[in-house]
């Protein structure tokens, strides 16, 4: 029995222009600020002499691992993400970056914002383009209904609002 395991499929490259000052932003504290504090604290702690029991030292070395990995991944992924920035000309369809308000059969109101997969947040009513439910809404207007199937049954929805905010007040 091996453990390899098909690669999974490559997420969508879209991202909101907030989306994407968020990961720069990220990449910029993590490179300028919090490397650069780690190496000091891991360079006073390899003075210290006997590295093999020196708390400090591996745990700083494990966290230069882990922001080294992240800003590698950050990196790359910036440079394959297309930044969407403008409102789409048919503001009655439902697109990328759409704020969808839909009802269920029982009158409970959800609003999401449909963003890229790095940016998903379902608590901050994010939802990845690449979810089924996202991909149910896409093209769909309003008063269109979405049929979303689980493993439990179907769930039927109503688009009840779909709104674009301007890209600078998100």
């Amino acid at each position: 029995m091996s453990r390899w395991r098909p690669p999974s499929p490559k997420g969508s490259t879209y991202i909101t222009a907030a989306g994407a000052k968020r990961l720069t932003d990220e990449l910029k504290q993590l490179w300028k600020v919090e490397r650069p504090q780690v190496t000091q604290v891991v360079h006073e702690a390899a003075k210290n002499g006997d590295r093999s029991e020196n708390g400090d030292y591996i745990y700083g070395k494990r966290r230069l691992r882990e922001i080294d990995s992240r800003v590698r991944f950050l990196s790359k992924r910036l440079e394959v993400l297309t930044v969407v920035d403008k409102l789409p000309d048919d503001k009655s369809k439902i697109f990328f970056g759409a704020w969808v308000t839909l009802e269920d059969d029982n009158s409970n109101k959800q609003t999401y914002q449909i963003v890229g997969p790095d940016e998903y947040d379902v608590g901050q009513q994010k939802l990845s383009m690449d979810s089924p439910l996202a991909r149910a809404m896409m093209g769909k207007r309003l008063e269109d209904e979405i049929v979303l199937k689980k493993p439990e049954g179907e769930e039927l929805y109503y688009i009840i609002r779909i709104e674009y905010k301007p890209y600078d007040e998100v």
